[in-house]
């Protein structure tokens, strides 16, 4: 499973589609945009996770956080309180500014999308994308072991599986901006 797949069979479809209006793309490159940014918000996922210590965080923010509005209420995305509660997100998985600009970057130049676009897109997409995972996980509930010891419960595919942008790439592109 990726994270598009994810956001669909949660019911994000319409998420996905408010999400490309307040950044004022369409649905192709939306779609383009989401497998560009995936594997960086799911490698920070799972550098988050691999400790027991990190599970309980991660399970305590999708009890906890109500995430999963921005996928039952796609409207939400326009507001300002989305983006910075996506910027909060971004700043735990990632640790940096720096770390989310060059993983913006990365995405323009892979995708062709404006990178200013891009960015306005991360934070929304890193609050999207906890809403689906709440709600597949049942609010964390569901949660196992940590990933290093294979749980993650119906989201071990999703963080724990190789997608061809490890937790190096994303270290990387921190490192190119300095």
């Amino acid at each position: 499973m990726d994270l598009l797949d994810l956001l669909k069979s949660t019911g994000g479809d319409n998420s996905i589609g408010e999400l490309a209006g307040a950044v004022g793309l369409g649905s192709s490159d939306t779609n383009k945009l989401i497998g560009a940014l995936a594997p960086a918000l799911l490698s920070g996922l799972q550098k988050n996770t691999a400790s027991d210590d990190g599970l309980k965080g991660l399970r305590n923010a999708l009890q906890s956080g109500g995430h999963e509005r921005y996928v039952d209420n796609p409207k939400l995305l326009r507001d300002d309180a989305t983006r910075s509660d996506g910027n909060n997100i971004l700043g735990h998985l990632f640790g940096s500014k720096d770390v989310s600009r060059n993983v913006a970057a990365h995405a323009a130049k892979e995708t062709g999308i404006d990178a200013g676009l891009i960015k306005k897109a991360l934070p929304l997409l890193a609050g999207l994308a906890m809403g689906a995972m709440s709600k597949k996980s049942s609010g964390g509930r569901d949660l196992g072991s940590s990933a290093s010891e294979g749980g993650l419960g119906p989201l071990g595919d999703l963080i724990g599986g190789g997608d061809g942008f490890g937790l190096d790439d994303v270290m990387g592109l921190a490192k190119k901006f300095f």
